[in-house]
């Protein structure tokens, strides 16, 4: 048996076992099982070590950035930008792991949101400052779309939410929320940015995926922006981590 899974906390949110489920299902792939793992602090990653079935995992919230110190590999991409959402657990004849990370973040997002680049919105903003917006910025630099993140917390090179007006938001017409605003079971929260001013050139991309329409795409959809929600990515996502699992190059 070989087992996959998903840490995080809480998990509540998640649709990565169910998708998995039914892949290996349809796919008629054996002897394959995918759970998710609410670990309540990063320190209880090494005792899921001791599964020595358990093959690869998927890390969400908050743990990206803590799972680094504890991998004995990482991958390029995700070492350039500081995250991991993948773990690759492979065993030696010798007893010895090698626990390598990768982030298909990067792979994901840029595959869902090359399509919908044009000239008119070629600068954006990323509400957030977590690991998920690490990628997102990544994918921005290396596409060469200029960039400004957005925080609450009045970071330093962040933009604060009271600085955005309508003379910064009509000229980032790109908007990428990467918090966790509006996920399930707080369906009814959203980025507070000024929503009045989005016009139909904007493009409004939510990495929350439960609910597929969240708050924040809902305002955008009632300015007739282009929207692009989080589901899309996720598939790209998994199946990018199946590979990574099954890949003897990776």
């Amino acid at each position: 048996m070989r087992k996959f899974g998903l840490i995080g906390f809480p998990l509540g949110h998640s649709f990565s076992q169910k998708y998995f489920t039914e892949k290996f299902s349809r796919e008629s792939i054996p002897d394959c099982l995918y759970q998710n793992y609410p670990i309540e602090n990063i320190e209880l990653f090494t005792g899921l070590l001791r599964d020595n079935e358990l093959t690869g995992l998927n890390v969400t919230i908050p743990y990206k950035t803590q799972i680094i110190p504890y991998l004995t590999d990482i991958d390029t991409d995700a070492e350039n930008v500081g995250a991991v959402n993948v773990v690759k657990i492979t065993r030696k004849p010798e007893g010895n792991k090698v626990i390598k990370g990768f982030n298909s973040d990067i792979y994901g997002f840029r595959e869902t949101i090359m399509p919908y680049l044009r000239k008119n919105n070629e600068k954006a903003l990323i509400l957030g400052t977590g690991g998920a917006s690490l990628a997102v910025g990544y994918v921005f630099k290396t596409l060469g779309v200029p960039f400004n993140k957005v925080s609450i917390l009045g970071e330093p090179h962040t933009l604060r939410y009271e600085d955005l007006n309508e003379d910064l938001i009509r000229e980032y017409r790109i908007i990428v929320n990467t918090t966790p605003l509006g996920m399930h079971p707080s369906v009814g929260t959203y980025p507070a940015i000024p929503y009045n001013h989005l016009t139909k050139d904007h493009l409004l991309y939510d990495l929350v995926y439960n609910p597929e329409m969240t708050g924040f795409l809902r305002k955008g959809e009632e300015r007739g922006c282009t929207l692009i929600g989080g589901l899309k990515m996720l598939h790209s996502q998994a199946e990018r981590s199946w590979r990574i699992w099954n890949d003897d190059s990776l």
